[in-house]
């Protein structure tokens, strides 16, 4: 994998940027490739941002080197003369600098826009996922297996690497794994994917996006004009419901995957088998064999269910069925997803810090059984009460760290009662090995000592990576 750079030497050919007033809104890892795109296609770039920091003045210094104008400290105010917006994802839409593009008739698109809009013309497929949790897995189990089959590809997008740089780079790509936010695909009104998958619905930027509604249906322009399959979340009817909605290509179908038996057109798990029902011949009485269980690392359910998306995305393009299972065993997890640690006298100690929110933490909870439950941080606005009802059974104690853990211990006293609660007034850096030391207190040999905390590390670490890695060093100090 990998991809090529994108460098400021001008196209061949006309180009429809030609003297096109194009302001650039943020910089960072989507704003500075755009700048320069634009710019090396004859566009008049203009980049503005709301912050003024080392960094951006670091890369202000080397877009006006090549001639572009920047103004830092100034994303409000729309830049006269200009005829297109292109915008970082997370500039929300009510922002002042779009009201005024609205009135002035502006356009404005994403740089996933932008980049599907400078595809060449024997441009690599996209297979696009998304979802509330798992995209980014779910995704670079996907790229596994498209390498397993011999493709030349990248997990681009969301994910970190630019998909510009994926699409105007020297690299030639058979297929794109391509992640995509609620943000990014709000911003991308002509994106059509080759196949799409939306792998889970759950509020989460509701900030952003106004309203559950709004969020679903930005998700939800995955699926528009989809070529092969949509592939959806049997065990989350709203997923379908996307589909149903959306306007796709004659021919193309809807796909589900599932936990259980699958039925046609789906992919599912039969006695410890991942098998396809969608991509084989005669699918009424057939089924192929993927790949065991034991072959996704690690086999929690909503990882096999991650596992069956990316498969069933590889499998609409043509992927053979041996390809999946070499490319879910070579697929390794990122550090802090449902990660073990460590086996301390017969108790086993798991950092899931990336469950950031309470649908990924529910899904975490699932997998173990019984538990101690690290949990607490930076709510986001967050409601506690249908993670803990769900999962109050699996249960053996709770600590809580972080500023909004009373939101948690309310919840628990609620739906848990009888569940033991250590609530830790401490924000510095011992509180950590503190909560591991009372986890270590309330668990039995066979139990699972979990860190996730349905909730953003924020206000005691600088991320979620910092957090686990917190957590990892206070279990090894436990266990020394």
């Amino acid at each position: 994998m990998g991809s090529g750079q994108v460098t400021s030497s001008v196209p061949s050919g006309t180009s429809e940027f030609q003297g096109k007033h194009v302001t650039v809104a943020g910089l960072g890892v989507s704003g500075l490739p755009a700048a320069k795109a634009l710019h090396a296609r004859g566009a008049i770039v203009t980049a503005v941002n709301d912050g003024d920091d080392a960094r951006a003045r670091e890369q202000a210094a080397e877009l006006e080197a090549l001639g572009i104008t920047v103004r830092l400290g100034d994303g409000a105010t729309l830049p006269e003369g200009t005829e297109l917006i292109v915008t970082a994802p997370g500039w929300q839409p009510g922002k002042p600098l779009f009201r005024a593009a609205e009135q002035a008739g502006v356009p404005v698109w994403g740089d996933v826009e932008l980049a599907w809009r400078l595809r060449g013309p024997d441009a690599a497929p996209w297979l696009a996922v998304t979802g509330t949790n798992g995209k980014t897995t779910t995704v670079q189990m996907l790229a596994s297996i498209l390498e397993a089959a011999g493709l030349r590809t990248a997990a681009v997008g969301n994910i970190g690497v630019s998909v510009l740089d994926a699409v105007l780079g020297d690299e030639h790509y058979d297929v794109l794994a391509v992640e995509l936010s609620s943000y990014q695909l709000h911003w991308a009104p002509s994106l059509r994917a080759y196949s799409g998958a939306v792998l889970n619905l759950a509020p989460d930027h509701l900030d952003w996006h106004g309203s559950m509604d709004a969020y679903a249906a930005d998700k939800g322009r995955i699926y528009e004009g989809n070529k092969i399959a949509c592939v959806y979340n049997v065990a989350d009817p709203r997923t379908e419901d996307l589909v149903r909605e959306a306007d796709v290509e004659e021919g193309c179908r809807a796909v589900g995957f599932t936990l259980q038996a699958p039925a046609v057109s789906q992919l599912g798990v039969v006695d410890g088998i991942l098998v396809d029902r969608a991509f084989v011949e005669n699918r009424q009485k057939n089924a192929q064999e993927l790949a065991e269980v034991s072959d996704v690392d690690p086999p929690a359910p909503h990882n096999i269910a991650n596992a069956l998306a990316a498969a069933a995305l590889a499998r609409s393009f043509g992927v053979p069925a041996q390809a999946v299972r070499d490319g879910l065993r070579a697929f390794k997890p990122d550090a802090h997803r449902i990660a073990h640690v460590a086996d301390i006298d017969g108790v086993a100690y798991v950092d899931d810090s990336k469950a950031t929110n309470t649908h990924a933490a529910e899904a975490s909870l699932a997998a173990y059984e019984p538990i101690v439950w690290i949990a607490g941080g930076l709510a986001k606005g967050a409601e506690f009460d249908e993670l803990v009802a769900n999962s109050a059974k699996r249960l053996r104690g709770v600590v809580l760290i972080g500023a909004d853990r009373a939101l948690i211990r309310e919840a628990l006293a609620r739906h848990a009662p009888e569940v033991p609660v250590v609530d830790l007034d401490r924000t510095d850096t011992g509180a950590m090995l503190q909560a591991v030391t009372e986890a270590k207190r309330l668990a039995r040999p066979g139990d699972t000592v979990l860190l996730a905390p349905a909730c953003a590390s924020m206000d005691m670490f600088t991320n979620y990576n910092q957090r686990g890695d917190a957590f990892a060093a206070a279990v090894r100090e436990l266990g020394a």
